[in-house]
């Protein structure tokens, strides 16, 4: 969890609370309005979402820029502008309210870069007219601060500070620095995240200037950079990823690039190549980000914010790569992953499979031991015990950033054919061996097909599945690969299977291949829509199996059959109160309990 913070809880909800509890602010008992206690008691509503943003601004200029309050006033006509334009918030230098000294301007969290700019412009009339000092605008966790006074009207990049002057003070060449009280970044609240990572991608994705994956690839950079910085700077250190007092957008772009090409050096495999964005929209990009501490932010609130914002790139084309964490969260609870389990995804696409196995391991580490011991059960698992094949280099980077956000494990994750020789799996990394893995996920794709003409020879005679063909299904090749991985008599599979292959007659040798060497424990329908959100519609089943051992024989067993009809999510995508999943897993501990005595439900 972050420090200090409760994780549900956003940035403004904490200054708003401050300020209520020093008695600056106060709200209604049905909080529809808000009063705050300034040169004068002014009272608005509270139901507008600037509201809560000047709100958390105004305890912040009193309780950590030491402004009096008896010097702050609200909604502030403009001499000379039309009588709707009115200052959110004047900051005056006397008791008489004669002298502005600094003009906020307010903006909902989330807005666009167009409406940012624009409201850049509204402070410069507000704060010219005025004769302030300085001005502000903040839309959130993105704020921009200028020095109005020593500049000419116009100028809009020359002038920008790294934030406003504590108590009529001079404005400081850094705002970030590690470990301070007021001065450090702030964990943030999942809202929030998910707010600035949209923001990032769209500064960075223009419009549709670049493609909406290569802007995704883009942010990812950044996000690498700004994790970099803030576990490499030191306590009482300035962080590199914020903009100093009258920095240009290449000076911030070139100290963004000296952590990214630093990084790479380090671990060259989450990526390779350089940043791709020109100085500009790196420095937009750095002001939706620098004040967030993602290190700090809790690792729920991370996980849930990187995949939601993943969830729309990974719609189209793209969703083949993607399972939806409902599927996921099942099959893990289903086979229960502990630590000293090793656990396979030879499909891994956005690492979902593994990184729940980790959320596993972790919500058990932290039921059960002290936080030290906790932290170091479930990374030494992270670090040691997840793996991953991916053959897209992209989505790789992909599975290992979202691992890297989620604190670590990328480095078992390889970008390769998994469908491949062994030996040639085994020479990028030693750690992927036949007959090694305790547990097995996987969402294979389903559909593509592999040409005894297009691959070398002897690609498809390895296979069981592929001798004396000329051509053969993917997720066929998969069933066989999978079992080749795990372990005998003890590891247990996970597979999403088109139900084709359970119910072809055509397809009668494969199920035979899956019987002889493994016992089925399990077989849950999944509903025609699971994937049709994520542009694929093919009706699928999660079939659970074990591997036997070579000489294992088991018949007329039991099998655990069940079908889900409501997943959490319906067939736009919207989420489903109803969840049949939890229902079913009470069922299968039931089953397992009593296999041969199961009645059912």
């Amino acid at each position: 969890m972050g420090v200090g913070n409760n994780p549900s809880e956003s940035i403004f909800e904490r200054n708003r609370q401050r300020g209520i509890e020093n008695e600056y602010i106060s709200l209604s008992e049905d909080r529809g309005k808000i009063t705050y206690h300034a040169s004068r008691d002014y009272t608005t509503s509270f139901k507008n979402p600037e509201e809560k943003v000047r709100a958390s601004y105004f305890a912040e200029l009193v309780l950590d820029y030491n402004y009096p309050a008896k010097r702050i006033d609200f909604e502030v006509t403009i001499p000379r502008r039309t009588p709707e334009d009115r200052a959110d918030i004047v900051v005056y230098a006397d008791d008489e309210l004669k002298k502005p000294f600094l003009v906020v301007e307010c903006k909902k969290d989330g807005i666009t870069d167009a409406e940012f700019k624009q409201a850049i412009e509204q402070v410069f009339g507000n704060a010219n007219s005025l004769r302030a000092k300085f001005a502000t605008v903040i839309a959130g966790t993105t704020r921009t601060a200028f020095n109005v006074a020593d500049f000419k009207p116009s100028e809009r990049e020359r002038n920008v500070i790294a934030d406003i002057p504590k108590k009529y003070g001079k404005a400081p060449k850094y705002r970030f620095i590690k470990g301070d009280s007021v001065n450090d970044i702030k964990a943030i609240s999942k809202e929030e995240l998910i707010r600035a990572l949209e923001k990032s991608h769209d500064t960075v994705w223009q419009g549709g200037r670049l493609a909406p994956t290569t802007a995704f690839d883009e942010v990812s950079k950044l996000l690498f950079c700004k994790l970099k910085d803030e576990k490499d700077t030191l306590n009482s250190e300035l962080y590199k990823f914020q903009i100093g007092t009258h920095e240009t957008a290449e000076e911030v772009f070139k100290r963004i690039d000296e952590i990214y090409q630093k990084a790479k050096q380090q671990d060259a495999e989450v990526f390779r190549e350089d940043i791709r964005l020109e100085p500009k929209i790196v420095y937009s990009v750095i002001e939706h980000l620098q004040g967030i501490a993602f290190v700090k932010t809790d690792l729920d609130t991370k996980g849930v914010a990187f995949e939601t914002f993943m969830t729309d790139f990974f719609k189209g084309k793209m969703g083949q790569f993607f399972t939806p964490r409902e599927i996921i969260r099942f099959a893990v609870e289903m086979l229960n992953p502990a630590k000293d389990d090793l656990v396979l995804d030879p499909a891994t696409g956005s690492g979902g499979f593994l990184l729940n196995s980790m959320d596993k391991v972790r919500e058990f580490a932290e039921e059960n031991y002290d936080e030290r011991e906790a932290w170091e059960h479930w990374h030494n698992f992270a670090q040691h015990n997840l793996f991953g094949i991916e053959i897209n280099d992209q989505i790789a980077r992909v599975c290992k950033m979202n691992m890297i956000i989620h604190d670590d494990g990328h480095t078992n994750v390889i970008s390769t054919d998994a469908l491949q020789d062994f030996k040639e799996i085994n020479d990028i990394h030693r750690g992927f061996k036949k007959d090694h893995f305790d547990i097995i996920l996987t969402n294979p794709p389903f559909g593509a097909t592999v040409k005894k003409t297009e691959r070398k020879e002897g690609y498809l005679d390895k296979y069981e599945l592929g001798k004396n063909k000329k051509t053969q299904k993917t997720e066929i090749l998969f069933i066989e690969r999978v079992i080749d991985f795990l372990k005998p008599e003890t590891g247990k599979i996970d597979i999403v299977l088109p139900d084709g292959i359970l119910t072809n007659s055509s397809l009668q040798y494969v199920r035979n291949l899956i019987m002889e060497r493994c016992q089925i424990l399990a077989v849950v329908s999944l509903p025609q829509f699971t994937f049709s959100h994520y542009g694929a519609g093919v009706k699928s089943s999660l079939v659970f199996v074990r591997k036997k051992k070579d000489d294992e024989k088991i018949s007329n067993y039991p099998i655990f059959m069940a079908v889900a009809e409501h997943i959490g999510y319906d067939a736009t995508g919207r989420e489903d109160p109803i969840n049949d999943f939890e229902k079913i897993l009470e069922e299968y501990q039931k089953f397992k309990k009593n296999s041969k005595g199961y009645e059912g439900c």
